[in-house]
C-alpha cells in the first residue's frame, strides 16, 4: 500500500487527504466521489516545468485534459503555466469558459469535424495537430474561407511500439492515427502541407502509447523522430522548429510499477535529441511534452460505501460499493490495478483479501480482484487510490447511475468541482414522441 501527496492517517485513524477527513467528505459530498490532492497536482506540475523547461530551456509543458477535465483544473493549469491538449469541441469549449488563453491549445484527434475546426479556428487555438490528409485539406479550404492562417503541427505514427496494453498503444504502423513514417507516408504529408496556402507548418507530433516506464522508448523516439527531420531538410529544405513528443508518461498503480523520475523522462528525451541534433547538424526544436495521466491520476482517490458482501467459502469474498465500471471502466477496459483501504479504518492492517465488484448489472463490474483490506462491514467507507485520470473523463450512465461529485482538497479545504449528478440530469435530454402522449 502506497500513499501519494498528502494522503496520512488522522488522529481519528481516517484517511486524510489534503488536510480533510475522507470519512467527513464522504459524509458531507455523498459517495461515490472523486477526491483531487490540489497540492500533489500543483507539485507535479512544477516538476514537469522545472525537468523540462527550466532546465533544457526551449521547452513546453502541456496538461493532456483526456485524463481529467473541468472549468477549475483548466484554471488551476493556467495558474501554473501550462498548456492544454484538447481533443474535441467539448474539451475546447471547456477551456474557453473557464477562460483559458486559447493560443497556449494543442487541438488533437483523428477525425476532427468541420464545425471543431471551425471552432478552433474562430477561437485562436495556438496549434491544431492535422491527422490524415482528408483534415488537411478540409482545414486549408476552411482556413481560406474564413480568412485565416491555421498554425499547424503533423501529427506522425514513427512505428515505435511501447510495452503498454495494446488498446493504448498507438505510435506502432497499424495505428488509427497519424501519418506513417515507415512507408513514406509521414514524408508526402510533409510535402503536402508545405504547399497549403493557408496553411503553416511549425513541427512534428508523437506519440507511443500511455503508461509507459520504459524511458528508452522516448530517448528512441526522439532519435527516430530526428532522423525524420533530416530527411525532410534534405528532400525539401524545411527543418521542424517544433517536436511534440506526446504524453504516456507512466505512473504507480500497484505493487510491482515502477514508474521512472519526471527528471529521468526529461534527461532520456533531451540527450537523445542533442545527440542526433549533433549527428545531423541541426539544430535542437523547441519540444512540448503533453502529460496528463501523471498529474491527474496519482493526485485523485475515489470513495465508495461499502453495501453487501458475498464470501464464497473456498472460493472468493466479494466487497460491493455504491459505485463500480460507471466510474472507473479501466479495470474493464485494461485489466487495469489498484489499491485500496478502508478509509474509516485506515489505522488497521489489512486482515483479509478480497474483490472489490461495483453495483451494475455486469459480470464484469470488477474494480480490483483478490487485493488486501481491512475488515469491510456495510457502510464502511473504502477509497481507491489513483483514480484521478480515466475515470470521471470514461465514465457512463450505464444503468442510470449519476456521475459522481468531486472535489479538491487543500490544506483542509474542499471545494466542490463537479456536482454530482441528479436524475433529473439523467432524463434531461430525453424525449417522449407526440404519439406516446395522446
Amino acid at each position: 500500500m502506497k500513499f501519494h501527496g498528502t494522503m496520512k492517517v488522522n488522529e481519528q485513524g481516517h484517511l486524510e487527504i489534503g488536510g480533510c477527513d475522507t470519512v467527513d467528505l464522504a459524509r458531507e459530498f455523498g459517495t461515490p466521489l472523486y477526491v483531487m490532492d490540489e497540492v500533489l497536482m500543483r507539485e507535479i506540475c512544477r516538476q514537469y516545468k522545472s525537468a523540462f523547461v527550466e532546465k533544457y530551456g526551449n521547452a513546453e509543458v502541456i496538461y493532456a485534459s483526456k485524463a481529467f477535465l473541468t472549468k477549475a483544473i483548466c484554471c488551476l493549469m493556467q495558474e501554473e503555466g501550462l498548456g492544454l491538449d484538447v481533443v474535441s469541441g467539448g474539451e475546447i469549449y471547456t477551456a474557453l469558459q473557464a477562460n483559458f488563453p486559447p493560443e497556449r491549445m494543442y487541438f488533437h484527434g483523428n477525425n476532427k469535424s468541420a464545425s471543431e475546426l471551425t471552432m478552433a479556428l474562430e477561437a485562436g487555438v495556438g496549434r491544431i495537430v492535422v491527422d490524415n490528409f482528408y483534415e488537411m485539406e478540409m482545414l486549408d479550404r476552411l482556413a481560406g474561407e474564413m480568412g485565416k492562417k491555421a498554425e499547424i503541427l503533423l501529427r506522425i505514427t514513427p512505428g515505435v511500439e511501447a510495452h503498454t496494453h495494446e488498446y493504448i498503444k498507438t505510435g506502432q504502423i497499424d495505428s488509427k492515427f497519424g501519418f506513417t513514417l515507415p512507408n513514406g507516408q509521414a514524408l508526402e504529408a510533409v510535402k503536402a502541407a508545405l504547399k497549403k496556402e493557408n496553411l503553416v507548418l511549425h513541427g512534428l507530433h508523437c506519440h507511443i502509447g500511455s503508461q509507459i516506464f520504459e524511458m528508452d522508448s522516448y530517448a528512441y523516439t526522439a532519435r527516430v523522430m530526428m532522423d525524420f527531420i533530416k530527411e525532410i531538410q534534405k528532400t525539401t529544405g524545411w527543418t521542424a522548429g517544433e517536436l511534440n513528443l506526446g504524453g504516456g508518461f507512466g505512473i504507480y498503480y500497484a505493487d510491482g510499477d515502477e514508474p521512472a523520475t519526471i527528471t529521468d523522462y526529461a534527461d532520456a528525451v533531451f540527450a537523445a535529441l542533442r545527440e542526433k541534433a549533433e549527428e545531423h547538424d541541426l539544430p535542437v526544436p523547441k519540444v512540448i511534452v503533453e502529460p496528463g495521466r501523471s498529474i491527474a491520476g496519482p493526485a485523485g482517490s475515489t470513495l465508495y460505501t461499502v453495501g453487501s458482501i458475498k464470501e464464497i467459502p473456498g472460493v472468493r469474498k466479494y466487497v460491493a460499493v455504491d459505485g463500480g465500471m460507471t466510474d472507473n471502466i479501466r479495470p474493464a477496459l485494461y485489466q487495469a490495478r489498484y489499491e485500496a483501504i478502508i478509509a474509516n479504518k485506515a489505522d488497521q492492517p489489512p486482515a483479509e483479501v478480497v474483490s472489490i465488484t461495483g453495483k451494475c448489472c455486469e459480470s464484469g463490474d470488477m474494480l480490483a480482484w483478490d487485493v488486501p483490506l481491512q475488515p469491510a462491514e456495510p457502510g464502511d467507507i473504502l477509497a481507491m487510490f489513483c483514480t484521478g485520470a480515466y475515470g470521471y473523463t470514461m465514465s457512463s450512465n450505464y444503468n442510470r447511475l449519476g456521475r459522481p461529485a468531486a472535489v479538491l482538497v487543500a490544506n483542509g479545504q474542499a471545494d466542490l468541482i463537479l456536482q454530482r449528478e441528479t436524475y433529473e440530469d439523467l432524463v434531461r435530454n430525453d424525449v417522449i414522441p407526440a404519439r406516446f402522449r395522446k
